[in-house]
């Protein structure tokens, strides 16, 4: 078969793939940020242009090298950001697969074979092949070559609108991907900050638990010299239990804590323990962040993206379903081509074409009601992507209101802190001189307790209020590696 032959018997299908025809169904435009109720600016912060690098890398700005060290191995490794990523690369085949019905297909086939005549006349079977042959002498050898296409003529755009829907779901598949990067770099922090809060407030129990057991045994002494009642003794040990009954439940939040950061780096329990048992102090990172504006959440925040994307693919599937009210143009076609050697296979030609249309006549409504379930789709990824986007909004309003209020918090706990470390060491050495009762010594040890307990637990709430705002505003994913299951094939 000559090149020559070849193009003329295939150029019918090459004409057919040039056809341009229309695209039924909506074309897809996203929705303005105005008809999404995003408004001009927050409420709860001056509008201030957002700074991208540090969203991109917010854990850095805690200044805690360890933090940074374990958010940075949580991205590497976490099992959901390579589940996320197996499902884009899976999404990307899709894509591959729908586009695949562009072109045309095409197989081939050959075959050989060999007869042979023997003397005397007559015949015999190959009993391998089935094969017949004549006795009386001679051979005879013949190869044939086959080539056989299709294609299906897109003429109603149905094709091209399951790419684009195709397409749509493979860049959700990508905003997926990041946030779940950016919900393994938030978990991380905060249980880094729940880790270190647990320290800080096992510190404390364990400070006040040995200051009552000396208040025990002071007291102590006072009932066998008579000065005091067995009352004062009892309640001392009641405050002393107390504490101590506390710590157990410190220690279970610690290791729960130190655990389930040793999940998220992709990790067995107690991987990371050594790395944070010794005790630091809770991170703080600055005081404001600039959050930019409302609108620049649609871009920024994954989970809008991937609303936004199921919208867009959602609507182009109503094309898809709308295609098929049409007619279909299908062309087959089939090339044949025989001789006596391997180069002489053209010596013989034959070749046909065929072109074949096939149109919906009665369907019993069923046509119509996948276009209706593809509509009703569309509107139900609009009302989500809606309801995201408001959603949304709520986080970084309740985000720095939270931050802002845990600042305010914590100053003024602090002030308590101070205060009631002063009444106490008042309250001690005035009980011990006789000039107070116990009652009064009991109470300044347990608001002392109590105000450092809070103090703590509102440093741990301000990092924490600081971390899920730099979460409302979608930063975190930016900077992470992508994980080799978006990238790598199978074997």
């Amino acid at each position: 078969m000559t090149g020559a032959h070849l193009l003329l018997r295939v150029a019918p299908f090459a004409l057919a793939a040039t056809l341009s025809a229309c695209a039924v169904g909506p074309n897809y435009l996203a929705p303005a940020p105005g008809a999404l109720a995003v408004p001009d600016r927050f409420n709860a912060a001056a509008p201030k242009p957002a700074n991208e690098a540090e969203l991109a890398g917010w854990w850095q700005a805690f200044g805690d090298p360890i933090l940074t060290d374990l958010v940075a191995r949580a991205l590497a490794a976490n099992p959901n950001v390579d589940v996320a990523g197996a499902r884009l690369r899976q999404a990307r085949a899709t894509v591959d697969t729908a586009r695949s019905s562009l072109f045309p297909t095409l197989g081939a086939s050959g075959s050989g074979a060999r007869s042979e005549t023997l003397r005397g006349g007559g015949s015999i079977i190959d009993p391998t092949t089935g094969a017949t042959f004549s006795r009386g002498g001679g051979a005879q050898t013949s190869f044939r070559a086959g080539l056989d296409a299709s294609y299906e003529v897109d003429l109603f755009g149905g094709i091209r609108r399951n790419i684009e829907a195709a397409r749509a779901d493979e860049d959700a598949a990508v905003a997926n991907l990041h946030a779940a990067q950016l919900s393994v770099a938030s978990d991380t922090a905060l249980n880094y900050i729940a880790a270190r809060n647990a320290q800080s407030r096992l510190t404390i129990a364990r400070s006040n638990l040995a200051n009552q057991e000396e208040t025990v045994r002071i007291v102590g002494w006072r009932v066998q010299a008579g000065l005091v009642s067995s009352l004062d003794l009892e309640q001392a040990r009641t405050l002393r239990a107390q504490t101590a009954a506390s710590i157990p439940s410190l220690e279970t939040n610690y290791v729960a804590a130190v655990n389930r950061l040793a999940i998220l780096l992709g990790s067995a329990p107690g991987a990371v323990t050594a790395l944070i048992d010794p005790a630091k102090p809770i991170p703080l990172a600055p005081d404001e962040v600039a959050t930019g504006l409302p609108a620049e959440l649609l871009s920024r925040r994954p989970d809008l993206v991937s609303a936004e994307r199921a919208l867009a693919s959602a609507t182009a599937r109503i094309g898809v379903a709308t295609a098929d009210l049409y007619p279909a143009l299908r062309l087959t076609g089939s090339i044949l081509g025989s001789g006596a050697s391997l180069g002489g296979i053209d010596d013989s030609v034959i070749g046909n074409l065929v072109g074949s249309i096939s149109a919906p006549i009665f369907q019993g409504g069923a046509l119509r009601a996948q276009i209706e379930n593809a509509r009703g789709g569309a509107d139900a990824a609009l009302g989500s992507y809606r309801a995201a986007v408001l959603t949304a909004l709520e986080d970084v309003e309740n985000a720095l209101t939270s931050n802002r209020n845990a600042r305010r918090r914590e100053i003024e706990l602090a002030t308590a802190e101070e205060a009631s470390r002063n009444a106490a060491i008042y309250a001690r050495s005035q009980y011990q001189a006789g000039l107070i009762d116990f009652q009064q010594l009991l109470d300044a040890e347990r608001s002392l307790l109590s105000s450092q307990d809070g103090r703590a637990t509102a440093r741990a709430d301000r990092a924490s209020a600081t971390v899920q705002l730099y979460r409302a505003l979608g930063g975190g994913w930016q900077a992470a590696p992508v994980p080799q299951t978006a990238t790598r094939g199978t074997d």
